[in-house]
């Protein structure tokens, strides 16, 4: 049962992932993004990893795609996207399927990553989930968090200024 699901929402994200990158509407393909976060949140939960998410669905699903959208509305991108060049469509997709393939045959051989973390299930059962990415993402990786969000401060305030004709 665990495997036809995890199917299905594989399907449904690939589906929506590459909507995401061929509907000619910016929001519709907005609202195919919000689909492959929502089945990213199915995989964690799969994984068991409730807090993630819900971090996942909070988060990305719901704050940073209003924040997308909104983006696209005040660039008005509906009118440039009209010119589309579809030259190229057929060697990136000989390409990824090289790429999968390829992909597909190093996680097969062997380990993925060839290293191994002190995180077990006996450290997140006595811990928690929650402490655990709390403690990472506020003490271990406290600067890159920050940054991340500088850089989304400052591309929210860019698009406003690109959307003004008259500053």
């Amino acid at each position: 049962m665990e495997a036809i699901l995890f199917y299905l929402t594989a399907t449904v994200a690939i589906i929506s992932a590459i909507f995401v990158t061929q509907c000619r509407n910016p929001v519709n393909s907005a609202l195919n993004l919000i689909t492959t976060f929502l089945c990213l949140a199915v995989f964690y939960i799969m994984l068991e990893s409730p807090f993630m998410a819900a971090i996942q669905i909070m988060v990305y699903a719901g704050a940073i795609m209003v924040l997308i959208v909104f983006v696209i509305m005040l660039l008005n991108l509906g009118l440039a996207v009209k010119s589309r060049y579809t030259h190229g469509v057929p060697a990136a997709g000989i390409l990824a399927a090289l790429v999968l393939f390829v992909v597909n045959y190093f996680i097969r051989a062997g380990e993925a990553t060839g290293t191994g973390g002190n995180i077990t299930s006996e450290v997140i059962t006595s811990y928690g989930h929650t402490e655990l990415i709390g403690r990472a993402m506020f003490v271990d990786f406290l600067l890159p968090f920050e940054i991340a969000s500088i850089l989304l401060l400052v591309a929210i305030v860019g698009a406003v200024v690109l959307s003004k004709r008259e500053v």
